[in-house]
């Protein structure tokens, strides 16, 4: 389902950026192939020349090669039409625009010159970004793959080294006291308790089977199976706000070493959200009872 909501959004940005493009084209947004004539100045730098554009003059760096063409720093003095053009070009260069000399009167000190022409920017612009989002998602994708083994491997060895069972035992109470009609020796007690730590190192992929696993497992628990019992309540509000004390590994693969910048903001931040969402939680058990 989800492929063809993607699907649906990628066609949904094509249409979009041609209709775009269509009305730019029909209404000559860009002003392809129009010619501007002014006056010019020499300046005291060599290769710089002044033109007259409304009340200022703009300085422009001169280039000529075989005198067919000359070069426009994009800067503020431009005018907007120019930096739009400057900005949606084909050339890579978005600092510079290329015109092209129509005409030059050096003894009238007179230049006609021609804007590049620019045409479908809304389709280019959306071509670029899906090649570029494709290369992101492969090189995320390789970069999670080494950090994700890392962390599955270690949470299946505490696993089989009863690591995770003397860790129930340990925060049984907390335990207990979100989960009271749990028994100690029930396995779900086990399922919750890996969720919750692979949220805590960030291992969120890690946490989904484990989380549909404590789900089942309360939902057999469940007396009512229409309706949600507030153990199930309550470990969905846990999962979701899920406390962490390191950055999820997507942000690591992302931000490289530069996540440890947040690991303060994302530890205070998932705590607070953590402490509303359990005593939400908590105060809805209770009125529900009376």
């Amino acid at each position: 389902m989800l492929n063809y909501l993607w699907a649906g959004m990628i066609l949904l940005s094509i249409v979009s950026a041609l209709g775009y493009d269509v009305a730019d084209e029909i209404n000559n947004t860009y002003q392809n192939s129009a010619t501007y004539s002014f006056d010019y100045q020499l300046s005291n730098v060599e290769d710089q020349a002044g033109f007259k554009i409304g009340s200022s003059v703009q300085y422009f760096s001169l280039s000529f090669p075989d005198k067919k063409e000359i070069v426009a720093a994009v800067n503020s003095a431009m005018p907007e039409l120019w930096k739009s053009i400057a900005k949606n070009q084909a050339s890579k260069n978005k600092t510079e625009l290329r015109l092209e000399i129509v005409e030059l009167n050096k003894e009238k000190k007179e230049i006609t010159v021609r804007l590049p022409d620019v045409h479908w920017v809304k389709i280019r612009a959306v071509s670029t970004a899906a090649f570029e989002m494709a290369s992101f998602a492969v090189k995320l994708a390789i970069g999670l793959a080494g950090i994700m083994a890392l962390w599955l491997g270690l949470m299946r060895i505490a696993e089989k080294s009863g690591l995770i069972t003397y860790f129930v035992r340990l925060i049984f109470p907390l335990l207990h006291w979100l989960f009271p009609k749990i028994n100690r020796d029930h396995p779900v007690l086990g399922s919750i308790s890996l969720n919750m730590t692979a949220n805590i190192l960030g291992l969120g992929n890690a946490a989904t089977p484990m989380g549909i696993k404590a789900m089942q497992q309360l939902q057999e628990l469940n007396k009512t199976k229409d309706t949600a019992s507030d153990e199930m309540c309550m470990f969905l509000a846990i999962n979701t706000s899920s406390v962490q004390l390191l950055p999820p590994v997507t942000l690591i693969a992302v931000m490289g070493v530069g996540v440890s910048e947040l690991i303060v903001p994302i530890i205070l931040a998932t705590s607070a959200s953590t402490v509303a969402a359990i005593i939400s939680a908590k105060l809805f058990a209770r009125a529900r009872k009376r």
